[in-house]
């Protein structure tokens, strides 16, 4: 059993799942020591060995054995340089479900948590081997506007619940909404499942899955770009002009620090909004490729813009062609995708899907007649500060006029609130308590 930062043995699982007021009690010491250690010990060394201690990874530390810190004052998965692959998790919690339900389920949630994201297996991990290596694994929750109904009505952000429906949506209530997120990412797939499945156990109890979104991006080395840029499955780079952690730009956009940020809901927190985007790839196959690329406003080769060399070289949106149009379109994606306001950006966490084919012929959409021979698509993580001052405004301009809507489908979409880390002892979530 772990012991706290003062040396003081946890509660047992069984403890926290039937004992009741007891368990309440003691998640009422643990809040106590994770507020004092947020306020001000956060980061320090206090000597101990103890999960979520993430030892220093280099160039020559082999990648099952590389590990991400799991305590501190923000959670991990958001800053941290994208894994390999992601699995996104809606919890629906059961209706019964009360605010000390909410307070037992995340102690067990981030004690299992933080034990996996550093290579060591929860007490009731019945194949502790799968656990050893870490893999880069990062666990990211998140809370959906029921979760603050129960627990604290009064600290919902404004923007808690489902997005404005826009024009171009074909949303299925199979990919929407829900109560609790878990993210998971991580470079190896072994190591993702186990993950997901003994954190699936500890929920077993509270409630039941809703939705499920696996989603994979190019492997560390496959592309040469630093930092480096995905390809989504038109083989677009995707993510060109994101904000780069540790950086002032990222902290106003993301965390809502610095002059001219968005407020935050909560300091050290943010938002994720996840839309699930069909691209049609079969239509796709039908443009040559320089309707692609206005189509994108990008050389699909580099990455720059129509009117560059180099993939972060700046747009000229001005600059016009020998017969007098625009060289970047006005109806390209990347033209739609940037806000004249400077302040409404986003932090793009993009991951590729794709399915298995079992019907063909029922996966013709955005205007194709035909079958199709694939379903495949993006999960379109955004994090920003504030959704309806930052992410909105954006899809809006999308909605309006974007060519790439002729091939891409928004099927699901989901809001949830990312609260701030948490220190050893306390738990994610424990500020609203």
């Amino acid at each position: 059993m772990a012991t706290g930062p003062a040396g003081r043995r946890g509660v047992g699982r069984r403890g926290f799942l039937i004992a009741g007021g007891t368990a309440g009690a003691g998640a009422a010491a643990g809040i106590g020591l994770g507020a004092a250690q947020r306020a001000g010990l956060l980061g320090q060394d206090t000597g101990s060995a103890d999960a979520g201690s993430a030892g220093e990874n280099t160039a020559e530390t082999p990648v099952g054995a590389r590990a991400e810190p799991y305590y501190g004052l923000r959670q991990a998965g958001i800053d941290t340089l994208p894994q390999s692959f992601a699995t996104f998790i809606a919890i629906d919690l059961s209706e019964d479900t009360q605010r000390e339900t909410v307070r037992r389920m995340m102690r067990v949630l981030t004690a299992d948590a933080a034990k996996l994201t550093v290579g060591e297996a929860p007490v009731h991990d019945q194949e502790p081997e799968l656990a050893l290596n870490p893999s880069r694994l990062s666990v990211t929750f998140g809370f959906g506007a029921r979760v603050f109904e129960i627990v604290a009505p009064d600290r919902a952000p404004s923007w808690a619940g489902p997005l404005p429906a826009f024009g171009i949506d074909q949303l299925e209530d199979r990919w929407n909404d829900g109560d609790l997120l878990i993210q998971l990412a991580c470079e190896d797939t072994v190591t993702l499942a186990h993950a997901q499945r003994l954190l699936l156990k500890d929920v077993r109890g509270f409630g039941s899955v809703r939705w499920v979104q696996n989603g994979f991006r190019s492997v560390p080395g496959a592309e040469a770009a630093d930092p480096p840029s995905m390809r989504n499955l038109f083989g677009q780079v995707d993510g060109t002009v994101d904000t780069q952690p540790g950086t002032d730009e990222h902290e106003r956009i993301v965390w809502g620090r610095g002059d001219g940020a968005f407020e935050p809901w909560i300091t050290d927190g943010t938002s994720l909004v996840l839309r699930r985007i069909h691209m049609n790839l079969d239509t796709w196959d039908e443009a040559d490729r320089p309707a692609r690329e206005d189509a994108v406003g990008r050389k699909l080769d580099t990455g720059a813009p129509l009117t560059g060399t180099k993939e972060r070289d700046e747009p000229d949106f001005e600059a016009v062609g020998t017969l007098g149009f625009k060289v970047i379109p006005e109806y390209s994606h990347m033209r739609r995708a940037r806000h004249p306001d400077d302040r409404v950006r986003i932090h793009r966490r993009p991951y590729n899907y794709d399915l298995p084919v079992s019907d063909a012929s029922g996966l013709a959409k955005a205007g194709s007649s035909s079958g199709g021979v694939s379903d495949s698509g993006l999960l379109f993580a955004s994090y920003q500060a504030d959704v309806n001052e930052q992410f909105v405004p954006i899809q809006r301009r999308l909605d309006d006029l974007d060519m790439l809507n002729v091939w891409t489908v928004p099927v699901g979409s989901a809001v949830f609130a990312i609260p701030p880390g948490c220190a050893e002892g306390g738990f994610i979530g424990d500020v609203l308590f």
